[in-house]
């Protein structure tokens, strides 16, 4: 009894995978408009052939099914696949994904568009994303999705490969050959050469900066000109360039990769966004968070140099109490507590609930989405005009995560302070951009952004108190040389001859 049952069973979901792909994915249909009937998922690996009658038309698989490379999320996408007897390929689809730019960001319609794309080209073809290669088929990438893409790319056409090897088909003139299968990130850093060169020498420039900071603060109007050329660097290139703006969505990806199957690969397939966060976790590690928040992240440059224009015409600062905006601080926190307990879950809902950070409208998106998102983006710099860098100060859960790591800072030395600093002069934390310093003068490294602008007031003798202290009794002493010089002075007597 119990064998007829499972023989049942199994009859039963024969049956059922033998519907499933055209009743469960409809665009299957729509590869073969001309077929009345689809068979079951089989073979090694699984297909299911489109028949017009007795007549084979091709197959359709899912390449979940066949080849499963992981994207950012750490999880594959999966896609439907279909190719004819010539291995021209009739269509794909994406069905599943936890991708954070797919999942919000990019509309339906690009992602069709971007997927016709595929219509025509042979499975065996070398098809390279964005850039002419030779050897390869170009086709146009998603703006803003340029890895994720690669990864899609990879996994159709290797999976399509593999199945039409296995159902008979050989390589044209266009055959796949050994190169097809080269890393991934491979191809992607040959395609970054002049976006890393120049990222590079960026975070090279910084790290002058860094180092050389107590001589630059000397020398504030230099500065202020540097770091505002450097700020529109970070906005213009590593921005809206080279869309290498951080996520906490990454850090997420990172710790469940970590916790599950980390990869180094998986974390190569984007070159800009590998740079940045090597760089990032070094100086975590020497000066703290502030060294990205202050500098290298594209929203923060903007709401700085918002704030700076906001100065020049003279707005109106609004500022909380110390004992509000101190309790302000934890909101971050909380929030970034809130998307890892989501991610857990589910990345995909973590990812949606992530949109708090404005990033991917303001800056990979280049403000190209729909008007809720924008009118958010916008409203936030809007904020930063009146109270400085509102969104980092106290919503932003990447500042958040990026100040544990930061607490295991070896150096508190490289910003400098004096003994009377806030006992009882209280300039630099009256002047520090994102109250960071305390009304006793010690700096809070967990919320510094490291503008070096105490820097520059440490060593100036016309805002540093004891400075300025020193400076008017050198001043007192040199006007009462003036009003009293010596009548006389005697001169050395000069030894005998």
């Amino acid at each position: 009894m119990v064998r007829i049952f499972l023989i049942l069973l199994l009859a039963l979901s024969s049956a059922h995978a033998a519907e499933n792909i055209a009743d469960a994915y409809p665009q299957a249909k729509s590869f073969f408009p001309e077929a009345d009937r689809f068979g079951e998922l089989e073979g090694t690996p699984r297909a299911a052939p489109a028949y017009l009658g007795s007549t084979l038309l091709g197959w359709v698989f899912l390449t979940n099914d066949v080849l499963r490379i992981p994207a950012y999320s750490g999880k594959p996408i999966n896609s439907l696949v279909g190719f004819d007897l010539s291995g021209k390929i009739r269509g794909i689809a994406i069905v599943a994904h936890e991708e954070p730019i797919l999942a919000v960001g990019i509309s339906e319609e690009r992602l069709k568009a971007f997927a016709d794309q595929y219509r025509g080209k042979n499975v065996f073809d070398r098809i390279a994303i964005g850039a002419e290669r030779p050897g390869h088929v170009a086709i146009d990438t998603i703006s803003g999705a340029t890895m994720t893409v690669m990864v899609e790319n990879a996994t159709v056409m290797r999976a399509a490969r593999k199945v039409a090897e296995s159902r008979g088909l050989k390589g044209g003139a266009n055959g796949s050959g050994t190169a097809a299968d080269e890393p991934l990130w491979v191809a992607a850093w040959q395609q970054a050469k002049f976006r890393t060169a120049v990222l590079i020498a960026g975070l090279v420039v910084l790290t002058l900066i860094l180092v050389l900071q107590d001589w630059l603060a000397r020398y504030p109007a230099f500065l202020g000109a540097l770091r505002r050329a450097f700020l529109l660097y970070t906005i213009l290139f590593i921005g809206w360039y080279g869309l290498a703006q951080l996520s906490v969505i990454h850090v997420l990806t990172f710790v469940h990769a970590a916790m599950r199957d980390f990869r180094w690969e998986n974390f190569l397939i984007d070159p800009m966004l590998f740079i940045l966060w090597g760089f990032v976790a070094v100086t975590l590690l020497l000066w703290g968070r502030g060294v990205y928040c202050g500098w290298l992240c594209p929203f923060g440059a903007m709401q700085e140099l918002a704030q700076q224009a906001a100065q020049r015409l003279k707005i109106p600062q609004l500022e909380f109490p110390d004992v509000v905006h101190e309790r302000l601080w934890g909101v971050k926190y909380v929030i970034l507590i809130i998307l890892f307990g989501m991610s857990l879950q589910s990345m995909g809902q973590a990812v949606r609930y992530a949109e708090i950070e404005p990033f991917k409208t303001a800056v990979t998106l280049h403000f190209g989405r729909e008007w809720p998102f924008v009118l958010y983006a916008a409203g936030l710099l809007a904020v930063s005009l009146v109270n400085r860098k509102f969104f980092c100060k106290y919503l932003c859960p990447l500042g958040a995560a990026l100040t544990i790591p930061g607490r295991f800072r070896v150096f508190d030395w490289w910003l400098r302070r004096r003994k009377e600093c806030g006992h009882p002069c209280q300039t630099c934390a009256n002047e520090c951009e994102v109250r960071a310093i305390r009304p006793t003068g010690e700096i809070n490294a967990n919320e510094c952004h490291y503008c070096l602008d105490c820097q520059v007031t440490y060593y100036s003798d016309r805002k540093c108190a004891p400075l300025i202290e020193r400076r008017l009794k050198r001043e007192k002493r040199a006007q009462k040389l003036a009003a009293h010089p010596l009548i006389h002075v005697k001169s050395p007597r000069r030894p005998e001859a």
